[in-house]
């Protein structure tokens, strides 16, 4: 449980001050027999900046529970 919680106020952390992430992934466009056409499509994730306080809270939530026990 300690772990996750170090983890998640590490992404929280991320989270707060970064409000994406984006990536390419190779997709065939054309696939004709030995003829291949590949493009590649940029993604893009989108995220609230007070998602990063929730995540890193509740990272520090488990934190605390978990040196309860």
């Amino acid at each position: 449980m300690k772990i996750l919680g170090i983890v998640l106020i590490l992404a929280g952390a991320f989270m707060f001050f970064s409000n994406s992430i984006s990536f390419t992934t190779k997709e065939k466009v054309v696939d004709a027999g030995p003829i291949q056409i590949n493009a590649d499509k940029q993604h893009k994730v989108d995220w609230p900046s007070y998602t990063g306080g929730i995540v890193a809270a509740a990272g520090v939530v488990l934190l605390i529970f978990s040196k309860k026990k």
